[in-house]
């Protein structure tokens, strides 16, 4: 038994989920999602301790989300580790096992993606070695207008590659590994204990189950190169600074048949010198006279598109109102624009009599109920 299949054992993922064991299948399924959006990595950014969480949940929910795993998952936890082996009709010393660790490979077959178990199925469990390629991670800067209004793009970044010479074989082209023969091609060899026998990836090949006997000169055998390449990405219409688009298949290259892992584009927004943005829609700032704001006007403000827009300012409009321009957020949303009363800094003698005339025939007071509430209270 490997050290990964004894991890089964270990593992309560019913726990780790916090259901029984005798939750039922939506139960399960719903205590994942509320625990996945809990410790999702972009609901806790930079928190190391939420991300193995998550990652933790994931399989857990891999395992015993699936009816037939949790089946053979149940079996084997009920068995333990040795559970089985020395039971039966015959018992302990009655002339043989009815259930030993070939046996439970066999439950554990399904769990690790190989149909067969501990006995022959030598090409089913070289399969078992395959490892899935490094997720990646890359930033994409986006102009304001791409981001608001999504964009198809290409992200320019160097890093690991299937090699372009041998497809990732690792021999070099015109040639072909060749099968272990320490494992006979299963990439497991067997250790025996007396009563069981350990498997332990083969010290010959590694686990690959073949040798290379003619390394590929670009890759040495690797299967893999370090070149830089495009990958194209598609931005969806509202993205913010901080939010990662999944590429499932464009990160790192699989080994011994692995798949490859997937890249995620982190994305960062430029800053726009005139809009802003509140959820999917625009904000813009459009300052007026005091003359507008009092009497009213008509007054003409840009949009993303580049295109003005004339909105109707209401007489007697207060500093910091908002008008909504349906449809002309970009994509999806509407714009805000906020009206602000601007004060001047400095006054000419003409405009100081013509406020100081405006203040003489203003009636009363604005504050004059402060002063009556004052009188009540004392």
């Amino acid at each position: 038994m490997t050290d990964a299949q004894r991890e089964w054992f270990e593992k309560d993922y019913y726990k780790v989920l916090r259901v029984s064991e005798t939750a039922s299948g939506k139960e399960i399924t719903k205590a994942y999602r509320t625990l996945a959006r809990e410790l999702h990595p972009d609901a806790n950014p930079g928190d190391t301790a939420a991300e193995e969480r998550f990652k933790e949940v994931s399989v857990a929910y891999d395992v015993i989300g699936d009816e037939e795993k949790r089946a053979s998952y149940d079996e084997v936890r009920r068995m333990g580790p040795m559970g089985g082996m020395f039971g039966g009709d015959g018992g302990p010393g009655a002339g043989g096992f009815n259930v030993g660790f070939d046996d439970i490979g066999d439950l554990l077959g399904g769990l690790f993606g190989r149909g067969g178990g501990g006995r022959g199925g030598g090409r089913q469990q070289q399969s078992s070695r395959a490892q899935q390629g490094a997720d990646l991670e890359a930033e994409l800067a986006l102009d304001f207008d791409d981001a608001v209004n999504g964009i198809e793009t290409e992200i320019h970044l160097t890093s690991d590659a299937t090699c372009s010479a041998c497809n990732g074989i690792g021999s070099a082209p015109g040639s072909a590994p060749t099968k272990c023969g320490v494992c006979d091609g299963s990439g497991m060899q067997n250790d025996n204990q007396g009563f069981f026998s350990m498997s332990r990836p083969c010290g010959q090949c590694g686990g690959r189950g073949s040798l290379i006997t003619d390394p590929c000169s670009t890759c040495r055998g690797s299967g893999a190169e370090v070149r830089p390449r495009d990958v194209k990405v598609r931005i969806p219409a509202g993205v913010k600074t901080g939010q990662k688009i999944r590429l499932k298949g464009r990160g790192g290259p699989g080994r011994f048949g692995g798949p490859p892992g997937d890249l995620f584009v982190k994305v960062r927004v430029k800053d726009h010198e005139l809009f802003g943005r509140q959820g999917r829609d625009l904000t813009l700032e459009v300052p007026i006279t005091f003359a507008e704001a009092a009497l009213g006007a008509d007054i003409s403000v840009p949009t993303l598109h580049g295109d003005a827009v004339k909105i109707r300012i209401p007489a007697g409009t207060a500093s910091g109102r908002t008008f909504r321009l349906r449809g002309k957020g970009g994509a999806s949303g509407d714009l805000l624009v906020t009206a602000t009363v601007l004060i001047p800094d400095a006054l000419s003698d003409e405009q100081r009599a013509a406020v100081e005339a405006l203040d003489a025939a203003s009636p009363g007071s604005p504050r004059s109920h402060l002063e009556t509430c004052r009188e009540e209270m004392s």
